[in-house]
């Protein structure tokens, strides 16, 4: 709390107090009856803040939200500030501050948001009367939209005061992209508490149990994400420790090759599964000699021809990873050419794999707008005619101006990024083992030209073919 500056010590004192009153405010409004619903509602409310399970990094999932809503419902503004202050009682590492902090922010949302509700609705457990649908419906989903705003504009204050940045910046960084699931998330509040309302505590097992095992189905999902999302950082890392020339090409490659999907109108699900093959492309060169993807200079032809199996290499290390569906293909065939000249399999047009023919477009222009071992990066706008230059020879038209218009749309970050410490000095004599994604490449570096005519010269995927002139 030190280092905080004085403006935000003041907010977090501030909170704080104003909550603590509230909460004392609403304890002496609660009679018997009331306080027999507050009790077990609070206790959920800290069990959910105890085993809440982080989905992904700033991104967290429990049944708080919904017992919120419920005890709004239920118990209007004085009730549910009781049960909402409740979390300063869950057991967390988080320190006695940030617990009070919290305690306060929700002690104040709930105020504010029950007295919404009843402005516009009816509390059941105070009501003798039969409640109609609209009666609940409507204004519950005003409540749970006051409530998350409410908690979001005390939290982004917070946190824009305590880091020094915009409160626009933390918004958008942290909560924009979980408002609108969380606000769906918040609706099985109503379900609690009409079922509460006939049921009584029972009714947190029948409602908030199905939501606990939809949390840990989710939790289970989100650990395997990120099973998979190590699994690929290793073998990048692995990658990018033999072939020095291409840090961070992998992640660029990836972000070019989402654009071009997305603009393609590719459904999200294959979306995800083309950002895998960016990111594992190149991940054959793990199979191609250490000595060879380092060489200066001109290379044998056996040499390239080690160089070409790094995209058969790449299937072999990826075939048993279910969860790359077809982006494997992608990584096996990202090397062939519209006109057939490609490797490894000389394949033609159509018969290109749609992930191949997008990974192709992304490679080829992170290689022209990054520095290579035989000349500095090119701007983003000489990548896109030589791009051009090449459509319906080497690249697929259309992913061709999708990527184009991608950029145009969302900009490219075309900053240099050789790294400082390489070996190879840029004006010692180039080596091709980077630079074979680069289409401008083959004149320079003095490439092998004979390349097969169709697919017939090649005994299986483990025999090669030569590219062209201009082999990516």
């Amino acid at each position: 709390m030190r280092d905080m500056s004085l403006t935000a010590r003041l907010y977090l004192t501030a909170v704080i107090v104003v909550g603590a009153a509230l909460v004392v405010y609403s304890a002496l409004q609660l009679g018997r009856e009331e306080w027999l619903a507050v009790i077990p509602l609070a206790v959920l409310v800290v069990l959910a803040k105890w085993f809440a399970s982080d989905l992904r990094r700033h991104v967290n999932i429990s049944v708080g939200m919904p017992v919120a809503i419920a005890s709004v419902i239920l118990l209007g503004p004085a009730g549910a500030t009781i049960v909402m202050s409740a979390v300063v009682l869950a057991p967390t590492s988080a320190r006695l501050y940030n617990r009070l902090f919290n305690a306060g922010m929700f002690a104040i949302t709930a105020t504010i948001t029950g007295h919404v509700y009843e402005r516009f609705g009816t509390v059941l457990l105070n009501s003798t009367d039969a409640v109609g649908f609209w009666q609940v419906i409507f204004p519950s989903l005003v409540a749970a939209l006051v409530l998350e705003i409410v908690n979001g504009l005390l939290l982004v204050t917070m946190i824009a005061l305590s880091e020094r940045v915009s409160p626009l910046r933390v918004w958008y960084g942290t909560l924009a992209e979980s408002a609108l699931p969380m606000f769906i998330y918040s609706i099985f509040g109503l379900m609690l508490a009409v079922v509460w309302s006939y049921a009584g505590p029972i009714a947190a097992v029948l409602v908030l149990a199905p939501l606990m095992v939809a949390r840990w189905v989710f939790a289970e999902f989100s650990a395997r994400q990120e099973a998979y999302e190590a699994t690929m950082r290793s073998l990048i890392k692995s990658v990018e420790t033999k072939d020095l020339y291409t840090r961070g090409h992998s992640e660029r490659v990836s972000r070019a090759s989402v654009l071009i999907g997305r603009r393609a109108g590719m459904r999200e699900d294959r979306v995800s599964s083309l950002r895998y093959a960016g990111m594992l492309h190149d991940v054959g060169k793990l199979g191609v000699p250490t000595s060879v993807l380092q060489k200066a200079g001109r290379l044998t032809e056996e040499e390239f021809e080690a160089i070409q199996q790094h995209t058969v290499r790449g299937r072999e290390i990826t075939k048993d990873l279910e969860f790359l569906g077809e982006a494997i293909e992608g990584i096996h065939l990202h090397h062939e050419r519209i006109d057939g000249r490609g490797y490894p399999l000389g394949l033609k047009g159509s018969e290109i794999p749609e992930f191949a023919r997008i990974i192709a477009v992304a490679d080829a222009f992170d290689s022209m707008t990054t520095t290579r071992s035989y000349r500095g990066a090119r701007s983003v706008d000489d990548a896109v005619v030589e791009l051009r230059a090449c459509k319906g020879s080497q690249f697929d038209p259309v992913m061709v101006e999708a990527l184009v218009d991608a950029i145009d749309a969302e900009g490219w970050d075309a900053s240099d990024t050789l790294p400082t410490d390489l070996p190879v000095p840029l004006d010692s004599v180039p080596s091709f083992a980077s630079d074979d994604d680069d289409p401008t490449a083959a004149d320079r570096l003095g490439l092998p030209s004979a390349a097969p005519n169709d697919a017939s010269e090649l005994a299986d995927d483990a025999t090669l073919g030569r590219s062209g002139e201009e082999p990516t």
